[in-house]
This record gives structure tokens, C-alpha cells and sequence, in this order.
């Protein structure tokens, strides 16, 4: 193994972007570790980072471009792409084709695309489902620094004496940050504050934890731009010399009394005090926020409440100080560096500004630059559905699954005239849609530049052979852009053209006057570009790189290069609770999922943490609705309705409950969450609001409800409920049916997938009085299949069982088999808690108990279990804690 075999390349997950050494192994799959030098992780993985090997190979792709259902080769399916896009724009105006691309892409993806679409067709209908994510973030920025900077960098976390996490689970969502903010907790005793509805993983590192009602951030963070002014703890100075505005935030702020405050925000006084008074005496702060302020109707101006407190005290854009918004996706970042928002124009320049619709123009030579913003996401479908778009290309991402009012989106793209759909998988709920699909390079073989959450940009590179007609997302869009009419503008042979390109516009007519400049490298070779090392920008023409952080002596992008105080009267979430509705839906990620799960849904050690979408909610709430935890209930909102299984969680508050966002139809028969959430958006950012769903909850009412594995492809046509994922060797099965079979077995034999064959020994067990089939199936000796039925939902023990499928059995060990549950001298390791190494929750226990480990360290030395990326930390510590209660008692 030596260090050429390696391939330094940045990992594809959340905008922390960390740096990822990968070597590629004969099968498909690949050796990963984190990279030692990399300034974003030295060296740290989460578990989705460290099992990315697991996610490889050319199983489920996309390899060849089709029109219909046929295959066919490049040039047609290009040819029909330009062909109606050109025949759009002639007969309804540009205005009526669109892009929707992702924060998936590549900077130089997203470069290409917003070229095409801006400065060629000549609409700026090209929006990112980034707008999912950070368009809030974009918003606040904008209106307080005149330009969408983040200020700040990841060594600010590690300077700081106070950190505030602001509706982000830093735990799970970006847990290598949450590495680097534990180990300064440690090292330096920073304080942490932790603002979120939901108990969540990183409240274990808290010293503080508000457990706000949804949606009251404003009012919370108002109450503090009180304080600070009250106590004397802003910097009049800063303030009266880089800044404007602060007399009306301030005026605003004070619509509310602390009391009044304490009930919007259901926070007792003597906790808002403790919050006020803390950020006040502290002078270095950071302010870490994420979803939780973004994905609201209101998130904008949560936003700005944020950055007025920072603004104040001038704790902003030195070491260990500033507002820091931390991305979902891994290039979030360079789609607004280039313009991928539909508001946008690209290298921070904006749509709206004539000036810079010139500055475009001319550096792209472009015959028809779009002078009006595009339709944002939610309103782009809108368009879809309207008729008002009738050519349609999504890349790289799952709208069908993602979007809110998902089933409205379903229905607006089966009624689109014409859909090109660029993706790296065969199957997902958005393909069905598509006239054409175009197969497109996976990560690993793509090769290009990502930004991450602290400015730093880094290298993509390949490092995996990619299936023969897969092509890159920028050469797809160019190849159409010259059937089009515009070759000399898209002529590009390699991503380091295109990069070029991008870091010449940023520089062009700038001198200063814009933060966003890269033109340092406009000259960049591409062995250069090969070797590209991580930097944070900017990095001017002729200038050496310097400090990267903004605004510690002002130095804003208005026009008066003055900091904007932004008045934010506190709005509450637009739908309500009703009898009807009695609960507040909040949705989010789960530790080891991504996305829609193309990519994580592939790994069996990411599905084994949570193998099915469930819904957690309160026990006392539990109780009240006459439900019990593991059962399968359905959620309904005015638009749609999910089954999900029931977990609970003192974590959540009364009253509220909280699913994951990551289920699709490929993988559980109703838990698309999205079609839940109604279209209600931020009316400055676009960004809809998916923290606060009226929903209501009831039983499922099943017969019958099963647990299964096989090695075969399961068919779980006709069932009332199935969640299904893969395991090592085969697939597990979750299930529930509306009516009990004829015949049990051939239901199982249905569900198992095994046809009609006879090649199997099929050991069955029944009692029909309580309800009990259990099937074994059996190749030779080898356990290829079983499945376990009961009235009500049962617990065998999966993770041993599921450790059987593949392997033989003895004829004497087959009845403790169907048992579902190892015998005295086998061990359960239960149900697995350490996906990094696959560590389960009765050998943890068994550390605690039996060999006396009282800390989560001590565990970590005992079975290593939280000593990779840490989101399992929160976990054992409750294991922990459970036991010294069981102790007590």
C-alpha cells in the first residue's frame, strides 16, 4: 500500500467538506480514510464519510442515455434535448424552459449551467434545490453585508468561549464539526448553547439547551438584541463606524417584553436570562445556525435577528467571533458563488444590477443576458404545473421526494411536455417522468471543485473507472448549448477550462469592489488544477493569500460599504395546530441517511442504526393517543398522508413530533415526508417552511405484521406497509398486510422471492391461535431466506438473524432459528448503535455493566463504539445513564 495508490479527493456529503484519501479496489467498492492534511477534518469521517466505499460500483446506474424506454446514444438523445428546448424558446419565450440542478454539482457544473441559461437562453429560470437548504442564509446576508459572505471560518469554533447552535444538529448533520467543537470543549472549556424544539444528540456536549417552540427564533433573538444594548455590551464604536440601521432594529426588538418573550418562545425567564447574560459577558462568540433557521417562513429574518446581535457587540470576522451559517450539501457554497439560484448571477454578482448584468455579458460575449430573477423552486413547479414551463431538465437531484407538496410535483411532471432528467441511478421516484434520462458521472468519478461552509474550496477528483456512457453534468449541458447554437461559447475540453473561465469573471472589473474573487488562478494550468491544494477564497490576481475572514474592520459590500442592522418583527409559523391537526410536525435528517437516499440507501452498516422511517414523539403523547412505542401509525396533513413507525422520544416536546425526510417509494411503501409539507415559503428567500406541519396521527389498523430477509429481490407488491434496505447478502424486510394470506406460505414464498422453485427446504412454523408463521428457507444448508409473522408488531432479534442470512445452519440449530433469538452460548449484539463499527446495544451494555466502564471514553476503549466520528456519543451516554438509574434502584 503505497501513497501513490491513493487518491486525494473531497467527500460528497454536508458542506463541512472534508478532505477524503480513497483507493479503488478490484470489485467497485473503495478503501477510504480521512485525510490527514485536509484543513476542513484532519483526518476525521463521519460513518456516511467512512462507508462511501460501500456506496460505489455500477450496480443500480444509469448506463446509457434513453428516450422512452430505448436506449440510444448520445447524440440522439442530446440532438432531441436541444431540439425541444430550441422549439420552446422559439414558439413561447425563454421564459418557458428551466433548469433545476443541486448542490450536488460541481462548481463547474453549476458554472455551465447558469452560463447556458442566464447569459445564452436568456431566462434566469435555473434554481437549485441549495433553495431547500441555505436561500435564508443567502437572504440574511445579502440584506446585512450587501453580498451573501459567510465571515467566518471552522477555526473560529475552536476559539471561540462561546459557541451558540442555533437549529442545527451539529451531532448528526455535521458531525466532524461537532468532533472539532467537542475536542475544544475539552481542551479549552468553551461554553455551548445549544437553541432547538427537539432534545437533540448534540445537546450532549450543551451547557445550556433552549428548547424553543418552533418557529420563535426572531423573538428569542430580539429579547437578546435588547439585552446587549441594555447592559452596555455592544461596541459603540464598531457600530457608529461600519454599520447602519441599529436605532430601528433595536425600536422593533423591543415590541415584546422579556415575560412576553419567555411565552412566544416557551422558555422560562430564568433560562432566557441565563442565555442573555452569557452571550453578554462573553466577548468571543460564534452563532452556528442551520436548517432550523432556514427551512421557516420566517427564515430570513431569523437570519438577520442573528447577525443585529453580532453586529452590535462587533463580534464579528475576528478569531473566535461572527455569525456562522454551516450548508446541507457539499457544494451549497460554490452553487452560490456561481449563481445557481434563480436571484443570482454568478461570481457574486446580482441579476438585479445593471451594472453587473454588464460585467456578465461581456466576459461571456453572450447574445441575451437574463435581466428579471427566475422562478425559486417551489414557485418553478408551480410553473410546471401551470403550463408555463414546457421544457423541463433536473440534474442531480429528486424533486418527486424533496420538495414540499411532493405529490403536486409528482403531478405537474407528468403533465410537463417535455422532462430531461441527468442522473447517476436507474431508479427513483423522479425518473418515471422523464422523455429522456442522461447517465451522469457518481462521485468518484467526477472531477471538478466544491466549496464548503468556510469558503475553502477543494478538488474532486476520479478515482474509479465510470460505466462506459456515463458523462459529466457541465459536458452534458455544453453538448446541448452547441446543438443550440451557442458552440464557441461552450467549447470547454476539460473541467480546468472551465474552472478557468470562472476564476477570470470573478476578477473582471472587480478590484475589491466584490468579496467573492478567485482570479489568482484565471491562469491556472491544468496540472495545476491537477494539484490543486485546499484554499479558502478570496485569492486575488497578484495578491498573496492573507487572513480570509470578513468584516472585523468592516468593510461591507454596500454602497456606502456600511453593515445593514436589519428590524425583524417576529412572525409566528403560518399554519396552526387544530383539533384536527393537534400536532406540529418538525423533519429533518437522521445520523447515518442522506438526501433521498441513492447513495446511503446502499450501504447496509448506514441502515442498520435506523432500518425503517419512524416517527418520534413524546411518551406522554404516546399514551394519551392510546398508541404504544413500535407501532405503525399513519401522519396526515391537509395534503397527504405517510406510515411511519412509532418511537418514543422524551427528546420531543408535547404536543410536537418529528420524521426524517430521506424515505422515498423505493424504499417504504408510504413515507415520502415531503408530500406533507405544504408550499408556504419565505416570501425574501424563497425557502419553504419545513419545521412546522400540522399533522395528525393515528394507528395503523393492520392484521398482520412481519419481519423478513432474503438473498432474492423481495416483491412487496399489495402490502399494507413494507420498509425495505440492504443487508449484507440480501435485503430485510418490514411489513404489515390489511388482511391475512390464503396461504402463508405463499405469501412468504412471494414476499421472499422465490417463485415457485423447489430447489429450497422451506422449515415453516405456525400457530394459527395466536397468529405466529414463521419460515425458514434453505439452500443446501445455507439460510437464504426467512420471514416472521404475528399479529402485532414483533421483535426477534434482527441483528442476529440477519448475521445468519447466507450462512449455514446445522438441522440442529434451526428450530432456535425460527425461535428468532440465539441460544445461551450465542451472542445478540442487539440492535446496532456504532455504525462506524457496527458495535450493537448489548455489547455497549455489556461494557457498562459487566465491565464497569462509566464514561462514554471509557466504552470507546473497551469496544471503540463513539471513537470515530462521535454521533453515537449521545447514545451511550443515555445507556450509561439508564444503567446507574437501574443501579440506584
Amino acid at each position: 500500500m503505497t501513497a501513490a495508490a491513493w487518491t486525494r479527493t473531497t467527500c460528497p456529503y454536508c458542506g463541512v467538506g472534508c478532505g477524503v484519501l480513497a483507493k479503488a479496489r478490484a470489485d467497485g467498492s473503495a478503501e477510504i480514510k480521512g485525510d490527514p492534511d485536509h484543513p476542513a477534518n484532519y483526518g476525521r469521517l463521519c460513518s456516511k464519510g467512512a462507508a462511501l466505499g460501500e456506496t460505489l460500483g455500477h450496480k443500480g446506474r444509469l448506463l446509457a442515455p434513453k428516450i422512452g424506454d430505448r436506449a440510444v446514444d448520445w447524440n440522439d438523445a442530446l440532438g432531441l434535448v436541444a431540439k425541444n428546448f430550441s422549439n420552446a424558446i422559439r414558439t413561447h419565450g425563454a421564459d418557458s424552459v428551466a433548469l433545476y440542478v443541486s448542490g450536488q454539482f460541481l462548481t463547474e457544473d453549476y458554472y455551465v449551467a447558469n452560463k447556458l441559461m442566464k447569459g445564452f437562453i436568456g431566462s434566469a429560470n435555473i434554481d437549485t434545490n441549495s433553495r431547500l437548504c441555505m436561500a435564508s442564509s443567502v437572504a440574511g446576508h445579502k440584506r446585512a453585508f450587501g453580498s451573501d459572505t459567510v465571515p467566518g471560518t471552522y477555526e473560529d469554533l475552536e476559539l471561540a468561549d462561546l459557541v451558540v447552535l442555533t437549529g442545527s444538529n451539529l451531532a448528526w448533520c455535521h458531525p466532524v464539526l461537532y468532533q472539532r467543537l467537542a475536542a475544544a470543549r475539552e481542551k479549552r472549556g468553551t461554553k455551548i448553547v445549544v437553541i432547538d424544539p427537539r432534545r437533540t444528540a448534540t445537546c450532549d456536549i450543551a451547557d445550556l439547551h433552549l428548547a424553543i417552540a418552533p418557529g420563535s427564533d426572531v423573538a428569542l433573538f430580539n429579547g437578546l438584541l435588547v439585552r446587549l444594548s441594555e447592559v452596555g455590551a455592544w461596541d459603540e464604536t464598531y457600530v457608529a463606524r461600519h454599520t447602519v440601521g441599529v436605532s430601528d432594529a433595536i425600536a422593533v426588538a423591543r415590541t415584546f417584553s422579556l415575560d412576553e418573550i419567555a411565552d412566544i418562545t416557551d422558555v422560562p425567564r430564568e433560562t432566557l436570562d441565563a442565555f442573555y447574560d452569557l452571550f453578554a459577558r462573553t466577548d468571543r462568540v460564534v452563532t452556528v445556525y442551520s436548517q432550523g433557521v432556514n427551512q421557516s417562513s420566517a427564515g430570513t429574518d431569523k437570519v438577520n435577528a442573528i447577525l443585529n446581535c453580532h453586529l452590535l457587540t462587533g463580534r464579528i470576522g475576528r478569531p473566535g467571533m461572527g455569525p456562522f451559517s454551516v450548508t446541507g450539501q457539499p457544494n451549497a457554497m460554490g452553487g452560490r458563488e456561481v449563481g445557481g439560484l434563480a436571484n443570482m448571477l454568478a461570481s457574486h454578482m446580482e441579476l438585479d444590477d445593471a451594472n453587473h448584468r454588464r460585467i456578465v455579458q461581456s466576459f461571456w460575449q453572450s447574445p441575451n443576458i437574463a435581466s428579471t430573477p427566475g422562478l425559486k423552486a417551489v414557485d418553478l413547479f408551480k410553473a410546471v404545473a401551470d403550463g408555463r414551463i414546457k421544457a423541463l431538465w433536473i440534474m442531480a437531484t429528486n424533486p418527486v421526494d424533496s420538495l414540499p407538496d411532493a405529490d403536486a410535483v409528482k403531478a405537474s411532471l407528468a403533465a410537463c411536455p417535455f422532462v430531461v432528467v441527468s442522473d447517476v441511478v436507474d431508479a427513483n421516484d423522479t425518473l418515471p417522468f422523464a422523455h429522456v434520462q442522461l447517465p451522469a458521472l457518481a462521485w468518484g468519478e467526477k472531477d471538478g471543485t466544491v466549496t464548503n461552509s468556510e469558503r475553502r474550496i477543494s478538488r474532486q477528483r476520479p478515482f474509479v473507472t465510470a460505466p462506459s456512457l456515463a458523462r459529466a453534468d457541465w459536458w452534458q449541458l455544453a453538448e446541448v448549448a452547441k446543438r443550440m447554437g451557442f458552440r464557441d461559447a461552450f467549447a470547454w475540453q476539460s473541467p480546468a477550462e472551465v474552472y478557468r473561465e470562472y476564476a477570470a469573471l470573478s476578477g473582471a472589473e472587480n478590484n475589491g469592489a466584490r468579496d467573492f474573487d478567485i482570479s489568482g488562478h484565471e491562469t491556472i494550468t491544468t496540472r495545476a488544477f491537477a494539484d490543486l491544494e485546499p484554499f479558502q477564497w478570496p485569492l486575488r490576481h497578484g495578491y498573496n493569500a492573507g487572513d480570509t475572514r470578513f468584516f472585523g474592520d468592516g468593510g461591507f459590500f454596500t454602497p456606502d460599504r456600511k453593515g445593514r442592522f436589519v428590524a425583524t418583527a417576529y412572525r409566528p409559523p403560518v399554519a396552526r395546530v387544530s383539533a384536527d391537526m393537534p400536532f406540529l410536525l418538525n423533519t429533518g435528517r437522521f445520523r447515518d441517511q442522506w438526501h433521498t437516499m441513492t447513495r446511503t440507501g446502499r450501504s447496509p452498516r448506514l441502515m442498520t442504526h435506523a432500518p425503517e422511517p419512524t416517527l418520534e414523539m413524546h411518551p406522554a403523547d404516546i399514551k394519551a393517543r392510546g398508541l404504544f412505542d413500535g407501532a405503525l401509525v399513519t401522519v396526515e396533513s391537509s395534503l397527504a398522508r405517510v406510515v411511519l413507525r412509532l418511537a418514543g422520544s422524551d427528546a420531543q416536546r408535547r404536543g410536537e413530533v418529528f420524521a426524517p425526510m430521506h424515505w422515498t417509494d423505493q424504499l417504504a411503501s408510504a413515507a415520502r415526508i415531503d408530500a406533507l409539507i405544504a408550499p408556504v415559503t419565505d416570501p425574501i428567500s424563497g425557502q419553504p417552511e419545513s419545521k412546522a406541519t400540522p399533522v395528525s396521527v393515528q394507528a395503523l389498523v393492520a392484521q398482520w405484521h412481519a419481519f423478513a430477509f432474503t438473498v432474492h429481490s423481495p416483491d412487496t407488491r399489495g402490502q399494507l406497509y413494507f420498509a425495505i434496505g440492504p443487508v449484507d447478502g440480501g435485503t430485510r424486510l418490514e411489513l404489515a398486510g390489511a388482511e391475512e394470506p390464503e396461504s402463508w406460505e405463499a405469501l412468504a414464498r412471494s414476499v421472499l422471492g422465490l417463485g415457485e422453485s423447489v430447489n429450497y427446504e422451506i422449515l415453516a412454523y405456525h400457530d394459527a391461535a395466536a397468529g405466529h408463521h414463521r419460515f425458514a428457507v434453505f439452500n443446501g444448508d445455507n439460510l437464504v431466506a426467512a420471514l416472521f409473522a404475528a399479529p402485532n408488531p414483533i421483535m426477534p432479534s434482527r441483528t442476529w438473524l440477519l448475521e445468519q442470512l447466507g450462512q449455514p445452519v446445522p438441522p440442529t440449530a434451526r428450530l432456535r432459528l425460527l425461535a428468532g433469538r440465539p441460544g445461551a452460548n450465542m451472542k445478540d449484539r442487539g440492535a446496532i448503535v456504532c455504525s462506524c463499527f457496527n458495535v450493537g446495544r448489548n455489547e455497549i451494555i455489556d461494557a457498562i455493566v459487566g465491565g464497569g466502564c462509566k464514561s462514554v471514553s471509557a466504552v470507546g476503549e473497551r469496544v471503540q463504539a463513539g471513537t470515530n466520528c462521535g454521533s453515537c456519543r449521545a447514545e451511550i451516554g443515555r445507556l450509561i445513564h439508564d444503567a446507574e438509574l437501574e443501579t440506584a434502584v
